[in-house]
């Protein structure tokens, strides 16, 4: 088996579940990494064994032999990161969301095209066997016409110290600031959701959009930070497939740490997924021949490889598996137009949106 040679960019808390996943994999030897802040890189290399470090993705690039670059970068730098690696024939896995926003996911994703490189988003509850397998069930039709949708993801960190206080750290702050490069919760967590939501059940058609920012601190700013990034989104949303649906995010959910849930109903039967009970299991809801609908069935699915198995299987193969930076780009879409339904408080429709500095052009 010949080795793939992986570089990361950026060593920050991401960082580190690449490093330990892509580690774990026969045939993957992680050989440089990079971060603007050397002395981070230097601790990160040493960290986990990898035997090369620099301050830029150029010069790592441009210094070592590598054949794929896993990006886990700050939001605002996926872009030029990912770019750069393109640009030199490198395989890219990039971490959500694929860039700040849609003009920039989609040249992103045509420059992976071009140059025909393997080309995946970091969406990691993809990784779930339970939403694979859903997917799996509404593409067969088994539901017949889907009517109705619900997806959340809820996090409480706002509201109570899951993960230190934010006040203090640096690593929640930037998440609250536009200006630091954050996307508010839309962004870091809503796109997520977003894509879990519509990936069983299909394109989004249209969106209406309520973004909030809730007082935090004294004028709103810790230090340097502004505190002026969303903490809450809701999304009314219409599906290519008729279907309509509600989509909910937000850091307020008070008794929530990490909680991503969905429900799809069709003509014949329902499913629902909580990742708090289990990312392999859902549940089924049959209507008989009757007419009448049986109870709540649990299924429990085969299990699924992860996004980095997938990656280097897709690297080896030449077959680029999703989610690809086409449907990364096709995410940002929504959350752009989510941002512009709330500033124009009405619906957008996607297939008439248009941000002004970017293009249309469908990818193969």
């Amino acid at each position: 088996m010949e080795m793939i040679r992986l570089a990361i960019a950026g060593t920050g808390g991401m960082a580190n579940f690449h490093a330990k996943h892509f580690s774990s994999i026969r045939g993957v030897k992680l050989v440089a990494c990079c971060d603007v802040l050397k002395e981070r890189a230097a601790e990160f290399a040493t960290k986990h064994d990898v035997p090369q470090h620099f301050a830029s993705v150029e010069s790592m690039l441009d210094s070592c032999q590598v054949d794929a670059v896993s990006v886990a970068t700050s939001d605002g730098s996926h872009a030029p990161v990912s770019l750069a690696a393109i640009a030199r024939g490198k395989h890219v896995l990039c971490e959500k969301p694929l860039a700040p926003t849609y003009p920039e996911a989609i040249k992103m994703a045509e420059a992976a095209q071009s140059a025909g490189v393997i080309n995946m988003v970091n969406f990691s509850y993809r990784d779930s066997a339970a939403i694979q397998a859903m997917a799996a069930v509404t593409a067969k039709g088994d539901l017949g016409r889907i009517l109705h949708v619900q997806g959340s993801y809820l996090q409480g960190w706002l509201a109570s110290a899951y993960w230190g206080n934010w006040r203090t750290n640096s690593a929640w702050l930037w998440r609250l600031s536009s200006s630091h490069g954050s996307l508010g919760v839309l962004g870091d967590i809503g796109v997520h959701i977003v894509d879990f939501t519509s990936y069983p059940v299909g394109g989004i058609a249209s969106v209406h959009c309520l973004l909030k920012t809730f007082d935090k601190a004294p004028d709103n700013r810790v230090g340097e930070y502004r505190l002026d990034a969303n903490d809450t989104a809701l999304l009314t949303v219409e599906f290519e497939g008729g279907a309509a649906g509600t989509i909910a995010t937000t850091r307020w959910a008070t008794g929530h740490a990490n909680s991503v849930t969905l429900a799809i109903y069709g003509e014949n039967g329902a499913l629902r997924v909580d990742l708090d009970k289990s990312w392999s299991e859902y549940e089924r809801c049959r209507i008989g021949r009757d007419g009448k609908h049986g109870a709540w069935e649990r299924v429990v699915a085969k299990p699924t490889p992860n996004i980095y198995k997938r990656f280097v299987k897709s690297i080896r193969t030449g077959r680029n598996d999703a989610p690809d930076f086409a449907r990364g780009a096709e995410v940002q879409k929504v959350l752009d137009a989510c941002v512009y339904s709330n500033r124009r408080a009405r619906p957008v429709v996607l297939s008439d949106f248009q941000p002004k500095t970017g293009r249309r052009k469908r990818l193969a």
